[in-house]
């Protein structure tokens, strides 16, 4: 059975800059990202790798191409629909975890579900299975403050995907990390990934855990190319 397409970029440009002073960035750059599957972004800082995760999470609009998010073309969408899409279709992880610190674990993973419109209990049951399949449950109660590094980040991982979402977007996921950290919270990543059945696309100047991916892609001359982490 053929791979359904979770991501798909095609011919993406984005050029900064107006009148005779342009910056191209990114140039015809092509990617798709299939269910299930986790993808390694590897390239240097300056070459569009935050640019390509902005775009491809909708978070901004590229200058020339189209992004598919589950099939649906994001191109000509309403601000209201393009929301709708990062809220329900697209998860998202940074370097630094960002969980609200006034929040427990628990709640922060149950904040997204209940924006979306879930009920308190069914949002604090999937928190609690997420924090479970972390193996970070006993955790649910800490406030971030009170967690460490790679609980923090197993707290923002799960947060990210509460939603079930077909694509998650991660920029430097583990940087913040010691190296045995990172590499048990890229474990729990990469299971979840696996159970769930969406698409991660991972930007990590991590060779080590990039080779742990199904592929590693790199952006050369503004282009997404195939890359040998």
């Amino acid at each position: 059975m053929a791979k359904k397409t979770a991501l798909g970029l095609s011919g993406i440009e984005r050029n900064y800059g107006q009148g005779e002073t342009v910056l191209t960035i990114l140039k015809d750059a092509s990617l798709n990202l299939y269910e299930g599957e986790t993808v390694a972004l590897v390239a240097p800082s300056g070459t569009g790798k935050s640019t390509l995760l902005h775009i491809a999470g909708l978070l901004e609009h590229p200058t020339e191409g189209e992004v598919l998010i589950g099939g649906e073309n994001c191109s000509g969408l309403s601000a209201d629909r393009r929301t709708a899409i990062r809220r329900n279709s697209i998860g998202f992880v940074y370097q630094f975890h960002h969980l609200l610190p006034e929040f427990t674990a628990l709640e922060n993973i149950m904040m997204p579900q209940l924006i979306a419109g879930l009920p308190m209990a069914e949002a604090r049951e999937r928190a609690s299975q997420l924090l479970d399949y972390m193996r970070i449950g006993h955790r649910g109660d800490h406030r971030p403050s009170e967690l460490s590094g790679g609980e923090q980040q197993r707290v923002a991982i799960a947060r990210a995907v509460a939603n079930a979402p077909l694509v998650l977007l991660a920029d430097e996921p583990t940087g913040n990390l010691d190296p045995e950290t990172a590499s048990y919270v890229f474990s729990a990543l990469e299971a979840l990934v696996r159970q769930s059945g969406l698409a991660a696309l991972i930007a990590t100047h991590n060779h080590e855990l990039a080779r742990r991916m199904d592929r590693c892609v790199t952006i050369v001359d503004g282009k997404i190319v195939d890359f040998v982490a």
